[in-house]
C-alpha cells in the first residue's frame, strides 16, 4: 500500500509538470499562429514577382537560376529549440536524411534540436540560429545570406530549406523546398491561359531586378518557413502535453483502484485475525 501511494504521488508530480506545459504551449501557440498566418501573404507575393520575372527573362545570366550538377547539398533544416513536442523533431530529421542522396552535405540548423543531431551525423555546419523562439528577420537573411554565398562560390550545388508546415493544430507536416537553384514553374493557371500575360519590361533591366529581388525571396522564405515551424512546434507539444496528462489521469485512476483493493483486503485480513482470535479464546 505505501508503495502504491507513493506512485501515485510521483504520477500526480508528473502531471502537474505537463499540465503546465500544455498552458504554456497554448499561450505561445496562439501568437505563433498569427505570426505564421500574417507573414503568409507577403512571402506568397515574393515568390510570385520571382516566378514572373524568371518566366519572362530569356537567357538570363543570374546564377541562381542556373541548373548544375549537384555534388554538394546544403539544408537549411528548421527543428525545436527542445523535446516533449511529440514526433515534431524526429520528423524533420528523418525527412533530411530520406531526401539526402548523398548521405551527408553542408547545413545550417536553426533551433538547438536540429544542430545537435545534423551534428552527429557528419553534417557541416556553416551557420547557425540557436533559438527558433527568439528568431528575428535579421537572423533569418543572416543564414540566408550565407547560403546564397556558399551557392554563388560553388562550394555547394543545391540549397534545400526544410521545415514544418503548419496545417492546423492537430495536423503539421515536414516540407522540403528547393531554394536554389530558383525553379521555374512554367504551368499556367486558368486566367493566364484565358487571358494571357501582357510583356513586361523592367528597368534597368531584368536580371537587375532578378538580382536585388531574389536575396529578399531566399531570406524571406526562410524567416517564413521559421514561422510556420514555430507555431507547428507549439502546436505539436501541447497535443503532446495534453495527451501525457490524460495517460497521468489514466495511470492514477488505476493505482487508486489497485490501492482501495489493496486496503480492502487488509481490513478484511484484520478482521479474519480477530474473529480468528476471539473464537481460539472462546
Amino acid at each position: 500500500m505505501k508503495e502504491i501511494k507513493t506512485r501515485i504521488k510521483s504520477v500526480e508530480s508528473t502531471k502537474q509538470i505537463t499540465k503546465a506545459m500544455e498552458l504554456v504551449s497554448s499561450s505561445k501557440f496562439r501568437k505563433a499562429k498569427e505570426r505564421a498566418e500574417s507573414s503568409r501573404p507577403y512571402f506568397n507575393t515574393l515568390y510570385n514577382t520571382v516566378q514572373d520575372i524568371a518566366k519572362n527573362t530569356s537567357n538570363s545570366k543570374n546564377v541562381f537560376l542556373k541548373e548544375r550538377k549537384v555534388n554538394n547539398v546544403c539544408y537549411i533544416v528548421v527543428a525545436g529549440d527542445r523535446g516533449l513536442a511529440g514526433g515534431y523533431n524526429s520528423n524533420i530529421l528523418k525527412a533530411v536524411i530520406a531526401h539526402n542522396k548523398l548521405g551527408t552535405g553542408k547545413v545550417i540548423p536553426v533551433g538547438k534540436k536540429a544542430k545537435e543531431s545534423l551534428s552527429k551525423r557528419g553534417y557541416e555546419v556553416i551557420d547557425y540560429i540557436e533559438s527558433v523562439e527568439k528568431c528575428v528577420y535579421e537572423d533569418a537573411n543572416r543564414v540566408a545570406q550565407a547560403a546564397m554565398e556558399a551557392y554563388k562560390n560553388g562550394d555547394v550545388d543545391e540549397v534545400n530549406l526544410v521545415y514544418t508546415e503548419f496545417i492546423s493544430a492537430l495536423s503539421q507536416e515536414p516540407k522540403i523546398v528547393k531554394l536554389l537553384p530558383v525553379t521555374i514553374d512554367n504551368t499556367k493557371t486558368e486566367k493566364e491561359v484565358k487571358k494571357g500575360k501582357a510583356a513586361v519590361q523592367y528597368l534597368p533591366s531584368a536580371d537587375a531586378v532578378l538580382g536585388y529581388v531574389l536575396p529578399k525571396y531566399v531570406s524571406g522564405s526562410v524567416y517564413g518557413a521559421i514561422a510556420e515551424s514555430f507555431a507547428s512546434e507549439q502546436a505539436a507539444r501541447r497535443t503532446a502535453m495534453e495527451s501525457a496528462t490524460d495517460n497521468a489521469n489514466e495511470m492514477i485512476s488505476k493505482l487508486e483502484l489497485v490501492y482501495n483493493r489493496a486496503r480492502q483486503a487488509a481490513v478484511t485480513q484484520e478482521i479474519s485475525e480477530i474473529v480468528g482470535g476471539a473464537a481460539a479464546a472462546e
